[in-house]
């Protein structure tokens, strides 16, 4: 449960990653940055909370 925090940092690799391989500047793949982060955090509170509620 303390892990869940991860769970965003690996796919923000793999975009960094896609990013310098494709020659793209980390300033234009920001919003992607966003996208991630917000989406990943999101999970990972849902599945906080599942855990909590189903204890």
């Amino acid at each position: 449960m303390t892990r869940l925090f991860l769970l965003p940092l690996i796919p923000a690799l793999l975009w960094f990653f896609f990013l310098i391989y494709h020659r793209i500047p980390i300033k234009q793949g920001a919003k992607g940055f966003y996208w991630i982060i917000g989406i990943g955090w999101g999970l990972a509170g849902l599945l906080s909370l599942m855990m909590i509620l189903t204890r």
